[in-house]
């Protein structure tokens, strides 16, 4: 029979507690990817929506007329700030670091916190503008794809509330560790998918 032993410097407790849930990783890992790659047919789709209709304006206002690009780079240099943070926030994990893990992680959520702030207010701010999503195809295909990006930040940022409260409470432990390799995986998505939101809708809203 194969006889495993610990790591020099590990103690029994904390190897074994890793190799009992070392078999539970790849499950949960590739059951995440098929959750991001359905997601994936979810921004799919609503950018091939907006690719028909993003010029349907219903003689009402485009996004020459209602984008500031300035506002948008600010949000976008806060989103991908976020996701600098994070990996910082996973460096720190593999050394075994609460305490600077949970800062890089507060950090990352601040900045999560500011890009769903600055997107209320234009959201808001065109809405007063009377640009509505019922105003035109144009505007409700915007609202939908921008929102339901929003959404996901707005659900990644309470999900890493959670997962801190969880390592202060109970520490770097397997479980935790997966847990925030999900979330990291999700967080770098969302900004993949935010660049594509950016040059598309955005950018080249602007130029139309």
């Amino acid at each position: 029979m194969h006889e495993v032993t610990a790591p020099p410097g590990a103690t029994a407790p904390v190897f074994y507690e890793r190799e009992a849930h070392a078999h539970g990783d790849g499950g949960t890992l590739i059951g995440f990817w098929l959750y991001l790659m359905s997601d994936c047919l979810i921004f799919a789709i609503l950018f091939a929506t907006y690719g028909v209709l993003g010029r349907n304006y219903a003689a009402g206002p485009s996004g020459a007329d209602l984008f500031d690009l300035r506002l948008v780079a600010l949000n976008t240099g806060l989103l991908l700030l976020s996701s600098i943070t994070y990996g910082f926030a996973m460096l720190e994990m593999d050394k075994d670091r609460i305490d600077t893990t949970l800062r890089w992680l507060a950090v990352t959520g601040l900045f999560g916190a500011g890009f769903l702030a600055i997107e209320l207010y234009e959201f808001t701010h065109l809405i007063h503008e009377g640009a509505t999503p019922q105003r035109s195809g144009f505007l409700s295909a915007f609202f939908t794809l921008v929102g339901t990006h929003g959404l996901h930040v707005t659900f990644g940022t309470l999900w890493l509330v959670v997962l801190m409260v969880q390592v202060r409470q109970r520490g770097l432990i397997a479980e935790n560790q997966r847990r925030l390799l999900c979330l990291s995986m999700f967080w770098h998505f969302l900004d993949v998918v935010w660049i594509g939101v950016f040059t598309f809708v955005y950018l080249m809203g602007a130029m139309r």
